[in-house]
């Protein structure tokens, strides 16, 4: 017997499915609504400490070049999920794009680090959403607390009480979900501008130089020798060449920029949606493109009023520098209590957005039969409710159980690996299926796809030896569950799909 592990599913067969009795999806999202769903899963605590965090340890001010760098690839990467969710809007991103062009195997390996990365980014999310309420209640002066001794065990129930809120909401509908979602972001982005429209006038121009820092040996700096220690922990292509780890100059502006990426993920979340989305083919691109550029401009003004408040010499003495610590160093500490209720807020959003995405890709894969069919079936609601709530608990057992600080790495790795996947699937569209229509055309093919590609595997190894290593277990794991079940299970493979398509469409000629 023959694998075909490469073959994919035509794109008439995969909206089809769409339609599929019990398994179907309700379209009544906005382009405004998925513009506002990316805001809230990009903007988290990130927007606080990520960039502070970048100019102490890896670029000074030339942060603002990190993030916009960062932007950029990421902006060029949702642009080539624009250009797929227009022509395909179907749940499951990545993963549905990629069985289309790649084939069964690739699409498999993408959603599998799809799932990684949201299953991972949510269980990190709403632990720290625990830690900084708890935080929130001290700077406030209450006496309340979320964390539960139970003998040497030690339980934080905030991530299981957020991760039911939001389960709850999405099972009775995407569009209750993303109207709460919503008008959280909206506060949490009046709050991130009030904060920099206040930063503004303790800025001193002293501080922006030297714009770029002179590069020094790694471990010259006291700060960055916790976040740079070891050989395990330098990135790949430091340790495959032999280089010495350095910070600042050139080289820190590119692993700043790698650090900042992890503040655009999410938006892979928002192309999920899109089969939930009114008249896809125009709200998916719209939607996306406002919300990135939203996010780009908020990033780089917290760039710039941080660094502009105190210098990062100062930040990178400090053990965990955020914008608030930047507040507290010129004396304004009042401050501190409003950026923690923004980061309340904000990690709340993302934990929305997150869930909402993990179960969708889960989704995508179970009506393909890849993982069960039963994993697919949808409520009167018109959402998966028997799936959405099982990854909420997996979801909060993670969070409640597991120490984080390892994971968010491995969300890094799994949307990279899905960008470059989504990236170079845009020219072999092209060439396959060029008669398609597209709303919307990421533009310069082929090159423009292929240089992001190479951006991204380019940021994949910057991550660090160990990350990679854990990915590789997680891929291991991922080829025996396709090999034991999905490749048998597979709707494609049992020739379900054709019957279907020839039923409900007119089969491509």
């Amino acid at each position: 017997m023959s694998m075909h592990i490469f073959r994919t599913k035509s794109v008439e067969q995969t909206i089809a499915e769409t339609g599929e009795e019990g398994r179907t999806l309700k379209r009544n999202l906005t382009w405004w609504d998925l513009s506002i769903m990316g805001v809230a899963v990009a903007v988290g605590a990130g927007i606080f400490s990520v960039g502070a965090q970048a100019a102490a340890y890896h670029a000074g001010p030339a942060v603002i070049i990190s993030f916009l760098i960062a932007g950029i690839v990421c902006g060029a990467a949702v642009m080539c999920y624009a250009e797929f969710a227009s022509m395909i809007p179907v749940a499951g991103s990545a993963y549905t794009f990629t069985y289309t062009t790649v084939g069964e195997i690739m699409a498999w390996i993408i959603g599998w680090d799809l799932i990684l990365e949201m299953l991972m980014a949510g269980s990190v999310i709403s632990k720290y959403w625990g830690v900084y309420l708890n935080d929130f209640m001290r700077l406030m002066g209450w006496d309340l607390n979320t964390n539960i001794m139970i003998g040497s065990f030690h339980l934080d129930v905030a991530p299981i009480i957020i991760v039911a809120f939001f389960t709850t909401l999405l099972v009775f509908g995407t569009k209750i979900g993303a109207r709460v979602d919503g008008a959280m972001t909206v506060l949490k982005i009046a709050i991130v501008f009030f904060v920099v429209i206040v930063g503004f006038f303790y800025v001193k121009a002293s501080n922006y130089t030297p714009f770029i820092p002179p590069s020094e040996p790694a471990s010259a700096s006291a700060g960055a020798t916790s976040a740079v220690s070891g050989e395990m922990t330098q990135p790949l292509w430091q340790f495959v060449t032999g280089m010495t780890p350095t910070i600042y100059g050139v080289p820190g502006i590119l692993s700043g920029a790698a650090l900042v990426f992890f503040a655009f993920i999410g938006f892979d979340v928002v192309a999920t949606a899109s089969e939930e989305t009114i008249n896809p083919k125009r709200n998916v691109p719209l939607g996306i493109g406002v919300g990135m550029a939203l996010i780009i401009v908020m990033y780089m003004l917290v760039a710039i009023v941080t660094t502009g408040m105190v210098s990062y010499k100062e930040l990178a003495a400090q053990d965990s520098p955020s914008l608030a610590t930047a507040f507290e160093l010129v004396g304004a500490n009042w401050a501190a209590k409003i950026i923690s209720f923004g980061i309340v807020l904000g990690l709340a959003t993302v934990v929305m957005v997150l869930l909402l995405g993990l179960t969708r890709v889960v989704f995508a894969m179970s009506r393909d039969g890849l993982l069960p069919r039963g994993l697919s079936k949808t409520g009167r609601h018109g959402t998966p409710a028997t799936l959405q709530i099982a990854v909420g608990v997996v979801v909060a057992l993670v969070a409640a159980f597991f120490d984080i600080g390892v994971l968010s790495d491995m969300v890094n790795i799994g949307t990279l690996s899905a960008f470059t996947l989504v990236a170079i699937s845009i020219p072999i569209m092209r060439r396959k299926r060029p008669e398609l229509p597209r709303a919307f055309k990421m533009p310069g093919n082929p090159w423009v796809p292929l240089l992001i590609a190479a951006a991204n595997l380019w940021l994949m190894l910057n991550l660090s030896v160990l990350t990679w290593i854990r990915f590789v277990v997680w891929l291991v794991v991922g080829f025996a569950v396709y090999f034991g079940y999905g490749y048998r299970h597979a709707r494609l493979g049992t020739g379900e799909l054709d019957a279907e398509v020839n039923g409900a469409v007119p089969a491509a000629k």
